[in-house]
């Protein structure tokens, strides 16, 4: 029983950020907890339930999803995302193979810095737009532009406050907390519409959506997979420093890569965002030591189970569009802070030229809207500037003296 109730816990931590996504971008919120839990246990069976972590809503994905629905629909969408796990397959055969040093040297921080910063920064203008009440694009006004912007900047500062000053478990939900200010404040506002909670039932199947597959949107979507298959090494040497259990060799840093991709594959598979795993999770972990991975098995099941709740995803429906704005303008800069942070961990010195070219040129292509195109073939955004930073690596003469993510965590070459 005990080992429920920490499963529930560790669910509740995620919550916040878990539904966010699929609010953000529009798809179903009991779909995504569906999908979160129905990966996270692909995760553990791929993994043999050895690592205490729970996978939810991939926040690199926000942008492209939106992008993406916007461009080629849902469906489609999800068959690029299908794609893009697919990469993390790719990526854990080529780790079996060759160890982890491969990564480093396709995707090494000047690369991965650069493409994370643009996931944030290309993000700025919708958080704006709908923290003054307006629609993602700024195309429509949906709330009055006065009462919008006290209570994005409640959730805004709510946030901020709950992730600097909060102390224990609290400090774990900056989301949740920012959401719950928020929602109060648009009650007494009179701006929350009930109307999805009145006409949700009880009890309902998910909205799934099948994937289609886009030419389009597969190769739109494969490079945005970097950026969460480097995150999801940070993630295996975060929750083996809370355990002091070495995760890269057992059960081995490809079959972590795999379980991820399979789960986001999964996801992908029924309408949900990509998974990825949770620094929230790590951080409850190391908050309450509950290291055995059977709590997040408990956790995945009460994801699923609350995924057939429909009035709970009628509930999240009526969040007002300022209370997500608020959230967003912390988050994607907080996402970009991630990439500068990746530059400034890794010492990338900018005053190299060679990396000073690929950092600028990257964030030029995908922060501009730089677009390359050939008849129905078209790359642009992240996609295209994550391409170009690879290729920008591997062609540029390489400079001595940098010192990589794999020095600095001491990783070994080859798993076992």
């Amino acid at each position: 029983m005990a080992s429920i109730l920490q499963g529930m816990q560790m669910l509740f931590v995620a919550f916040g950020a878990l539904v966010l996504v699929p609010l953000l971008t529009g798809l179903d919120a009991n779909v995504a907890l569906f999908g979160a839990g129905v990966g996270t246990l692909l995760f553990q069976l791929v993994t043999k339930r050895s690592v205490p972590i729970f996978l939810a809503s991939s926040f690199a994905f926000i942008a492209p999803i939106l992008y993406g629905v916007q461009t080629w629909g849902v469906p489609a969408t999800m068959g690029g995302l299908m794609a893009a796990g697919f990469v993390y397959i790719i990526l854990s055969a080529i780790i079996r193979v060759r160890g982890i040093a491969i990564i480093h040297k396709l995707l090494p921080p000047v690369v991965v810095g650069p493409v994370i910063m643009v996931i944030g920064l290309g993000l700025a203008p919708v958080a704006v737009n709908m923290a003054l009440g307006k629609t993602s694009d700024g195309s429509m006004q949906l709330v009055d532009g006065q009462i919008a912007i006290w209570i994005s900047l409640a959730s805004l500062f709510t946030t901020i406050i709950i992730s600097v000053y909060a102390k224990g478990f609290l400090k774990l939900l900056p989301i949740f907390g920012g959401i719950a200010v928020g929602y109060i404040l648009s009650l007494f506002a009179g701006i929350v519409d009930f109307t999805p909670v009145s006409s949700a039932s009880w009890f309902a199947i998910p909205n799934f959506t099948a994937p289609e597959f886009n030419i389009n949107a597969i190769l739109f979507m494969l490079p945005v997979a970097i950026a969460p298959a480097v995150e999801h090494v940070g993630d295996m040497l975060a929750i083996s420093n809370v355990t002091g259990k070495d995760y890269l060799k057992k059960p081995g840093l490809h079959r972590t890569m795999a379980g991820d991709g399979l789960a986001t594959m999964a996801a992908s598979m029924m309408g949900a965002p990509p998974n990825t795993t949770y620094s929230e999770v790590t951080g409850a972990v190391m908050l309450t030591k509950s290291y055995n991975p059977k709590i997040m098995t408990y956790a995945a099941l009460t994801a699923i189970v609350l995924a057939l709740v429909g009035k709970l995803g009628g509930v999240l429906q009526t969040i007002p569009t300022p209370v997500m704005g608020g959230i967003m303008m912390l988050l994607f800069g907080s996402i970009a802070t991630v990439g500068l942070n990746t530059l400034i961990q890794n010492r990338v010195d900018l005053h190299n030229s060679r990396n000073l070219v690929i950092v600028g040129v990257t964030l030029v292509f995908g922060i501009g809207g730089m677009a390359f195109g050939i008849g129905e073939f078209s790359l642009q955004g992240i996609s295209l500037c994550g391409i170009v930073a690879i290729i920008l690596n591997l062609v540029l003469p390489k400079q001595l003296g940098e010192t990589t993510i794999v020095d600095n965590a001491q990783i070994e070459d080859k798993p076992e």
